[in-house]
């Protein structure tokens, strides 16, 4: 009895070692590989087209065709009507070149609300307009938004523009004075000439950067030059502009980027303010530290500029009778860091 007992324990360890190298060999990489195929998926599900097709927006979206150096392109926009009470009145909300017709519903939802047709149009370049490869300029981006509101009916607006929108609205307004009602900046980029102190750096060499982009540095940015205290419903923002970065064109998306960031660089509309003729107001969050190419300074040269408490004034002074509001506690975003503040003053500017 002793012996097959052995015997028994000896074929228990000799079948346990065997199933050991078995599981080794054949099923343990299967399941590192099922694993893998889990962890492709859940980034897949993250990944956006570099036209945000699977981001839904809060109003409907409609298309604007447009034919330009040889290509067929189309631009985005939403056309919201007012909720009750239409007044007549029109405001087009112009977004910042980190974003698209995506952010805007709060503002959307104040204005409808107090009667006002709204337009939200998703640049050439941006959101879920075409991605070309064209020469990019405010005067180009300018035109083609007054073709919009022409084909729409619309003979007078108020235009609001944020950030890089903000350039883009002076520039409107500066082409357009008939056309602008009211011009409203909201922490518009441009209070400063760029090219005076952030070292150039051409398109390829800003694409080869954009390339590096991961939801990681995104987020930091956000963090660190956006907003004074982070939230959780920011994260969103950072969900939608790092996950294009999993697409397969983000290589384009890149290079348009890169693009445009040449254009702001390029295409400064400082000089121009005093020039503005219409009626104006800056609204302007006091802790925001923006600056276009912010990387390429060292802290010290970043502390010298970029400071919106001073810009702001200092633009307000420029410009013919222009109206400057500021947000305590707010940075790059006050339409989004203090919506209500935000909102309150927005109407009773209009």
């Amino acid at each position: 009895m002793l012996g097959l007992e052995h015997s028994a324990a000896w074929f228990v360890v000799g079948y346990d070692y065997l199933y050991y190298h078995m599981f080794k060999k054949l099923l343990l990489p299967a399941l590192l590989l099922f694993c893998a195929s889990l962890s492709v998926s859940a980034q897949q599900t993250d990944t956006l087209s570099i036209t945000l097709e699977n981001v839904k927006y809060a109003y409907p979206v409609k298309y604007f065709p447009i034919h330009t150096e040889g290509q067929d392109i189309k631009m985005a926009y939403m056309d919201i009507a007012p909720v009750q009470n239409a007044n007549g009145r029109t405001v087009v909300l112009f977004h910042g070149k980190n974003f698209a017709g995506y952010y805007w519903t709060s503002v959307i939802k104040a204005l409808t609300s107090r009667g006002f047709r709204v337009i939200v149009p998703d640049q050439i370049g941006f959101g879920k307009s075409s991605k070309p490869f064209i020469h990019y300029s405010f005067h180009e981006l300018a035109r083609w938004n007054k073709a919009l509101l022409d084909t729409l009916g619309i003979q007078k607006a108020n235009i609001l523009g944020h950030s890089m929108g903000g350039m883009l609205a002076t520039r409107f307004a500066l082409m357009y004075p008939q056309t602008t009602e009211k011009l409203l900046l909201e922490n518009p980029i441009g209070l400063e000439d760029y090219r005076t102190f952030v070292p150039y750096v051409n398109t390829e060499e800003q694409y080869k950067t954009e390339l590096k982009a991961t939801a990681e540095s995104i987020k930091k940015y956000y963090q660190t030059s956006y907003f004074t205290v982070w939230k959780p419903e920011y994260d969103e923002l950072v969900k939608i502009a790092s996950g294009v970065t999993f697409s397969t064109d983000y290589p384009r998306w890149a290079r348009v980027s890169a693009m445009t960031y040449t254009m702001i660089y390029e295409q400064p509309v400082v000089y121009e303010f005093q020039n503005i003729k219409v009626p104006t107001i800056l609204f302007i969050g006091k802790e925001d530290k923006t600056i276009v190419g912010k990387g390429l300074l060292s802290p010290q040269e970043q502390a010298l500029h970029g400071q919106y408490k001073i810009l702001g004034k200092q633009i307000a002074a420029k410009i013919p009778n222009a109206k400057l509001i500021e947000f305590e506690g707010s940075g790059h975003i006050p339409h989004l860091e203090v919506s209500t503040e935000f909102n309150v003053a927005l109407l009773g500017g209009l």
